[in-house]
């Protein structure tokens, strides 16, 4: 790994990280009184999640490090949030195991790249797209009125449809790098 570890981007990761138990049990306990707060929660994690990237490259903080622990802090607060929603019935059950398995494969991908080629990979910019519909999705399943079905159901199949175009591409990238057709710099 390349790059000091405890920069202040890779400080936001770790804080998106920390934040997802108070936002899983705070859906978990539907309490009207604390949706004010989940609110507040949901985006402070957006926020970072927002800011992390570029403060590192602002800062020229890019690091390994700061490349998996950014992804693998979206994946582990988009999971779970999506976890809990689907316990309560807000979400379908084969959204969620899409999504997991589709970031389980990624991440693992990337793990496979890191050790076999010594690269890296950074995130592509349909990846941050289909995770922003992912967020907007989740964020509007959170809300529990009917005005907001019909979004919830666009959200829902765009997320979808974006959640499966960024895999093709993750999943290109990876058998041109492992075929050696592609070479990405760390």
């Amino acid at each position: 790994m390349t790059g000091p570890l405890w920069t202040i981007s890779n400080a936001l990761s770790v804080l998106r990280i920390l934040l997802t138990p108070p936002v899983a049990l705070l859906l978990l306990r539907r309490d009207p009184k604390e949706q004010v707060m989940l609110a507040l929660l949901v985006f402070v994690v957006i926020l970072t999640d927002l800011f992390d990237g570029h403060i590192a490259r602002r800062l020229h903080q890019v690091t390994d490090i700061g490349r998996i622990i950014d992804p693998l802090a979206d994946k582990i607060a988009v999971g779970t949030v999506a976890v809990v929603l689907v316990v309560q019935g807000r979400i379908p059950a084969w959204f969620v195991v899409m999504t997991l398995a589709r970031d389980i494969l990624i991440f693992v991908g990337g793990i496979y790249i890191k050790q076999k080629k010594g690269i890296v990979l950074q995130s592509r910019m349909i990846g941050k797209l289909a995770v922003t519909a992912l967020a907007a999705f989740l964020g509007v399943s959170m809300m529990e009125t009917s005005e907001v079905a019909g979004l919830r159901s666009v959200l829902l199949y765009l997320s979808a449809g974006m959640m499966a175009i960024s895999f093709a591409v993750y999943a290109r990238r990876f058998m041109e790098i492992i075929g050696g057709k592609s070479i990405e710099v760390s």
